[in-house]
């Protein structure tokens, strides 16, 4: 039976725990924020589909930024990077709270100061959600993303009824001010955290390299890209409660502010009690099993909701509907997590909630759209029927289990000595490996090496071939390129622990009396090469760089 290990280990670490409880003023204040935003939109935009545009100004920016930003976060120091990023939200808070004193909002600018709150949140998220495994052991990496989920939602839970009580006694203004001052805790905490700092052995890759290097892993990692497609999925369908709150508050529950808070509370309360169960179920239940239900439960909660007019049956659906909302993304975080080594978990997380936060800005769009033409009712049906399919899709894209794989270096390789001068920039770098294959051994060779041509080209190798030799059958030839020596050096030195498997099968088919033989070449340019002509007249000119300088 597995071993049982409480919920609140995480918080036995002293930064975690300043800045977890740091995180959850930071969230109270969010929502009491957003709370106040929405409620504003209802009185100062007569369209339904402009309430709906609250959220998606909020998640639009994590969609658009989020890459970018978790490639900053994998190559400079994340701690800053989430100083950077509060600061920018104070600021902009304390522009939304003063613009709203004087009587200057208006829908658009509304919308403007959500969406560069937004962009606020999606500088911060990777930075943030990458810190875990510098704050706890990896082994309590899915008990502070649970925990984290809890800190979101006991704040969700408590502050929108109170954002609602504010808002209907003070006015948005006194939401905006308060969010203003939640952000000041948590910048004081990181202030005072001093993370270890990790030596760079390697210039850090440019902000256009480091990004395609995320997008290149994600493609070739099968459990993740499965994270990827479920999340949109589910952001693109659940979003429709939370974007329609409001509306459901004010027409479907005929309640004002207080009743939204409520409600909204009531959404959080049930995601509360969803994270603590969350540790059984996941014993009870595999990943997939794990999600389909929480789709199937988000669902049928959208359906109640959408026929219900009294809130003592609407806030129960609420609660199962936050319950599944907090299981579902937090699978999916510990499942990215769990997945991604320290490289790339930035960017990792960074596509995840980009995919997301991509399906929520779609969705609040989308289910705005549809209750502008349909009403509330009917597009929480159609959102129910687009859950169920959410579900289905696990069918053919299953989620991986969610098991702690060995993602640390392998450190077994070292930087080969040559003899010839080459710089970090020369290149192309072209590396063949020679292997001897007996016949019967042919087949499972191809099955190793098929496993070995995605590791290699989602770590950077490019143009990967396998190679036989048409006079003796049992030569193989593993060839690739790099584009530089240094993108070489870093590409084997982000061989993992669980890829050491691959390797061994195949040193364990190759039948030589030697190890394989590798090859290590740059390439030359014929046209480089001075003519002899122009050596003797001494007039040399190179129009090209020529990498490979002789000894």
């Amino acid at each position: 039976m597995p071993e049982r290990v409480s919920p609140f280990v995480p918080l036995r670490q002293p930064v975690f725990r300043a800045v977890w409880f740091a995180s959850l003023a930071s969230n109270f204040g969010g929502l009491v924020q957003a709370v106040g935003a929405s409620w504003m939109m209802t009185s100062i935009a007569a369209s339904p589909d402009m309430v709906a545009l609250v959220q998606a100004s909020t998640t639009l920016p994590v969609m658009l930024f989020s890459l970018a930003a978790g490639a900053i976060s994998d190559n400079y120091d994340r701690r800053s990077i989430m100083l950077t990023a509060q600061g920018f939200m104070l600021t902009v808070s304390v522009m939304l709270a003063l613009s709203a004193w004087f009587g200057l909002i208006t829908p658009w600018l509304l919308l403007t100061f959500t969406f560069l709150i937004g962009c606020g949140t999606a500088l911060n998220n990777p930075a943030w959600q990458s810190s875990v495994g510098d704050m706890v052991p990896r082994r309590d990496v899915p008990a502070a993303v649970t925990l984290n989920s809890v800190a979101f939602n006991i704040a969700r839970s408590v502050g929108p009824a109170i954002g609602g009580a504010i808002v209907a006694a003070a006015g948005a203004v006194a939401a905006f001010t308060i969010n203003a001052f939640s952000y000041i805790a948590l910048i004081v905490v990181l202030a005072r955290w001093q993370p270890p700092r990790v030596e760079r052995l390697l210039p850090r890759e440019t902000l256009w390299i480091a990004m395609s290097a995320g997008v290149r892993y994600i493609a070739m990692s099968p459990n993740i890209r499965s994270v990827i497609l479920r999340s949109f999925a589910f952001g693109f369908g659940g979003i429709v409660v939370l974007a329609l709150l409001p509306l459901i508050a004010r027409d479907l529950v005929h309640g004002g502010p207080l009743t939204f808070g409520v409600l909204l509370g009531a959404f959080g309360a049930g995601a509360v009690a969803g994270a603590f169960m969350s540790a059984r179920l996941r014993r009870m239940l595999s990943t997939e099993a794990l999600v389909r239900l929480t789709f199937a439960g988000y669902a049928a909660a959208a359906a109640i909701i959408a026929l219900s007019t009294s809130m003592w049956l609407t806030m129960p659906a609420l609660c199962v509907a936050g319950a599944s909302w907090v299981l579902t993304l937090s699978t999916f975080n510990a499942t990215v997590q769990l997945s991604a080594p320290r490289w790339v978990v930035g960017r990792a997380l960074a596509l995840y909630q980009m995919a997301a936060f991509g399906g929520m800005a779609t969705g609040s769009w989308a289910w705005g759209q549809a209750t502008l033409h349909l009403g509330p009712e009917k597009a929480l049906l159609i959102s129910a029927i687009a859950l169920l399919v959410g579900a289905a899709i696990g069918l053919r894209y299953k989620l991986p289990p969610l098991e702690e794989l060995n993602l640390d270096p392998l450190s077994s390789w070292r930087e080969p000595k040559v003899a010839v001068d080459i710089e970090p920039r020369s290149g192309p770098v072209i590396v063949t490996i020679e292997y001897i294959i007996r016949e019967e051994d042919v087949v499972a060779f191809l099955n190793a090496m098929a496993e070995r041509r995605r590791i290699r080209r989602r770590d950077g190798a490019r143009h990967w071939t396998l190679l036989r030799d048409l006079t003796d059958p049992m030569l193989w030839m593993e060839r690739y390129d790099s584009p530089t020596w240094v993108e070489y050096v870093r590409q084997n030195q982000r061989v993992t622990q669980a890829d050491a498997e691959i390797g061994e099968r195949v040193r364990a088919l190759h039948s030589g009396p030697n190890p394989p033989v590798v090859h290590r070449m740059i390439e030359r340019q014929t046209g480089s090469l001075p003519s002899v002509q122009a050596a003797a007249a001494g007039t040399l000119s190179d129009p090209l760089v020529d990498p490979l300088r002789a000894p």
